[in-house]
């Protein structure tokens, strides 16, 4: 009983702060809808500005929408017995053992999955449709989905089943063999992404630009990195957003533009946002990010290895019946609601990153170019300008526009 009232207050504090900062978003970006900030006046219309509002408004409201169905789910299947009823029904049909509790733990993401696909489609042929920015068919949004369903399976069953199995097995350590084994299928799926993975979804094709494929090269050797190639993604098929990215890791390495970008962009300034990403590579935020995530998840595991011999842990999140695969169910439930509160910290760390990465740009391409090219991005993705300062130290993993843009110009590198 005692947990119950932790874990309901715990959620209660996470539920009434995503809230009111939601709330302070709006509000914030409403009051200054009208008029566009000083530093942008020249280069983003009135128009780009309140569109950009409304777009992010209408984001956020979707997602106030999306907390209430989040925990709807976590508490049917905690405290209203739905993990307890699902065990129970898959237990009458295969028994208990590991296919049960891979069973149990996949139909609980599934059941999740479909309550919460109204949501993504609102958001492709509602929100971004209104906006201009979806160019999705129904027909690709459903082909899409069968595919992320049918590699989730394919991939998820075996790791799933050969986690519960090392949970029953390793015994009381076994938590640091669930984590090796992790670790390697992460380090794997970075491995495989690019010339396996990404395919089944996307179109890359090399890019043909003779002219920026030079300068990129000029970029890359004067940087001292190499990539197996340079690729164009067809985004355009799903959205007019625009990005570009480096994928995997290695030999496999790739530079992955998407089309939008190459469409918006000049060549200096797909150079100088190459430049950037480049930075993430070349101050090691990749391998710290890794090495983040494998500190954390070790910890996590420790964590559900002490939990897992705790009666109050299952009884107290409304399981009666305490098994492998309902512990550890549990804890992907429940931890988020725990560590709800890291989340400016985290946020703080990639933000510190981009900084980073930007400076990295400044001083191997053109701070002026990235500029140029930031503008048009925000401007093209209708990404406010106006952020609720605490709602943006909360959540954002980029620095707002506007102090992203004054640190690259304080750089002294406008060349």
């Amino acid at each position: 009983m005692t947990f119950t009232l932790i874990f309901l207050a715990a959620l209660a504090l996470s539920v009434v702060m995503r809230y009111w900062l939601a709330l302070r978003h709006i509000r914030h970006i409403r009051a200054h809808r009208d008029s566009v900030p000083a530093d942008f006046a020249d280069r983003v219309s009135l128009e780009s500005h309140r569109k950009a509002a409304d777009y992010s408004i209408a984001k956020t409201r979707l997602g106030q929408l999306g907390v209430l169905v989040e925990i709807a789910l976590l508490l049917a299947f905690t405290l209203g017995g739905g993990i307890e009823a699902l065990g129970g029904w898959w237990a009458g049909l295969l028994g208990r053992g590991l296919w049960q509790g891979a069973a149990l733990i996949l139909s609980v993401f599934a059941l999740t999955a479909a309550v919460e696909l109204p949501l993504g489609y609102y958001r492709a042929f509602g929100i971004d449709a209104r906006f201009g920015f979806n160019k999705m068919t129904v027909a690709l949004f459903f082909t899409d989905l069968a595919k992320q369903m049918l590699l989730g399976l394919a991939v998820g069953i075996p790791l799933l089943l050969g986690i519960l199995w090392l949970m029953e097995r390793m015994g009381t350590y076994w938590w640091l063999y669930v984590w090796l084994a992790w670790m390697a299928f992460n380090l794997l799926v970075l491995a495989i992404y690019p010339t396996f993975i990404a395919p089944l979804f996307n179109k890359f094709t090399p890019l043909a630009d003779a002219t920026l494929r030079g300068q990129i090269e000029q970029l890359l050797q004067k940087c001292g990195f190499r990539a197996e190639g340079f690729y164009v993604m067809d985004g355009s098929r799903r959205s007019t957003h625009g990005n570009a990215y480096f994928t995997g890791f290695g030999k496999s390495r790739r530079i992955v533009f998407f089309d939008t970008l190459l469409e918006r962009l000049d060549h200096d300034e797909i150079v100088a946002v190459l430049a950037h990403e480049l930075g993430h590579f070349k101050r090691r935020h990749i391998v710290k990010r890794i090495a983040l995530m494998a500190a954390m998840s070790l910890a996590g595991l420790g964590l559900l290895g002490w939990l897992m011999d705790k009666p109050w842990f299952y009884h107290g999140l409304g399981v009666a019946t305490p098994g492998i695969a309902a512990g550890l169910l549990l804890f992907l439930l429940a931890m988020p609601v725990f560590t709800f509160l890291l989340q400016p910290l985290m946020s703080f760390y990639s933000r510190r990153h981009e900084f980073e990465a930007d400076r990295y740009a400044a001083d191997h391409a053109s701070a002026s170019d990235l500029v140029r090219a930031l503008v048009k991005l925000y401007n093209d993705n209708a990404a406010t300008l106006t952020p609720d300062p605490l709602h943006s130290a909360f959540y954002d993993s980029h620095p707002p526009a506007a102090i992203r843009i004054a640190h690259l110009m304080s750089a002294g590198h406008g060349r």
